[in-house]
């Protein structure tokens, strides 16, 4: 009885009413960061569904250790965004008027953290449904740039290289020559969907311009390398003179320390000698002084000699003056003849 019951519901020859359902197939949507991603979510009613209208939009993060969050919600003709800060003013319905079966939504300006399965809920008592959408965030490759690793001599090894700043794995390469005969070398063509080009033993042929184009699902860059394969440079005359200039580099260092240090030996030398001079060295006696106290001595001692030995003495002790001090004294006093009395006889009498 039950399976001719099903029968005839399948059939449509018993009437049967239907509940509310998603009609949009879960899925994965791949968008490169910094877009828009469209979620879609669309839904139909069954006549029985009577209660109010409740759509709940939920994410779970791709970090496991983190549960589900409500990034969006409509209950009671009414819509809260701003249960979820990392998306809040990122996220809104695409429709006005979301009692006509449209609840899907857009994620502005991806970011990595955006990241996870979402999952759109309806629910009209006493129906009730839900599907998920994979939401996949790729950086598309920016940034790139195309560069020699080595030396661009005829008869050398160095390899061209193409690498992006940033971009989501995985990565795809291309290398073309845009001059000359636009052919690349039949030795780079295992090489040319690869990120780096090893060039054996280069001639002059391999010089031109090339480009590297890199993509991945979201987007694709492009850079441009000139090379310019040149004969080989005089690398002795180059290590010679490297040579030369840094001993004459070292010398230059050396005559500047000799000469920092000839200079502060004889700072300190001057230094030395004029604090011995302060120091040490008693002040100068007076030589006018001197002289004088001298002169004046031997003056008094001539008034008190005899005419006898006058003579004598003023060839000794004269000549015991220093003549230095003496011829040095600035104004030496003019000394008053003397006056002697020479003793004679008159009768037999000594008069003095």
């Amino acid at each position: 009885m039950a399976l001719l019951l099903r029968f005839l519901l399948l059939c449509g020859i018993v009437g049967f009413t239907r509940s509310l359902s998603i009609t949009t197939p879960e899925q994965m949507i791949e968008k490169a960061k910094g877009e828009t991603a469209y979620l879609p979510c669309k839904f139909t009613l069954s006549p029985e569904d009577q209660g109010p209208l409740d759509i709940e939009w939920l994410i779970s993060p791709a970090d496991n250790q983190k549960v589900d969050q409500v990034i969006i919600l409509y209950s009671g003709d009414k819509i809260y965004d701003d249960y979820y800060p990392d998306l809040k003013g990122r996220v809104h319905f695409t429709s006005n008027d979301l009692k006509s079966g449209d609840a899907s939504i857009n994620v502005t300006n991806l970011q990595l953290s955006d990241i996870g399965t979402y999952q759109c809920k309806v629910k009209k008592a006493p129906g009730v449904a839900n599907k998920k959408i994979q939401l996949v965030v790729l950086v598309k490759p920016s940034g790139t740039r195309c560069y020699v690793d080595g030396s661009e001599e005829i008869g050398s090894d160095f390899k061209l290289k193409c690498e992006p700043k940033e971009g989501s794995l995985p990565l795809q390469y291309e290398w073309q020559k845009l001059s000359d005969s636009q052919k690349m070398p039949t030795s780079w063509l295992a090489e040319m969907t690869l990120s780096v080009i090893s060039v054996k033993n280069a001639s002059s042929e391999y010089s031109g311009t090339y480009s590297c184009t890199v993509r991945n699902r979201v987007g694709s860059d492009q850079c441009l390398l000139r090379l310019n394969v040149v004969p080989p440079s005089n690398k002795a005359g180059l290590i010679a003179g490297a040579i030369i200039g840094t001993l004459l580099a070292l010398v230059l260092i050396g005559l500047i320390i000799f000469c920092c240090h000839k200079k502060r030996r004889e700072e300190k030398y001057e230094k030395e000698v004029h604090h011995d001079i302060r120091e040490d060295v008693p002040p100068p006696k007076s030589r006018t002084s001197t002289a004088r106290s001298y002169i004046g001595s031997n003056h008094s001692s001539l008034g008190s000699m005899s005419p006898s030995n006058m003579e004598g003495y003023s060839k000794t002790q004269y000549n015991q003056v220093p003549s230095e001090d003496f011829e040095r004294t600035p104004q030496s006093p003019t000394l008053p003849p003397a006056k002697f009395k020479y003793p004679y006889k008159t009768d037999g009498i000594t008069v003095v």
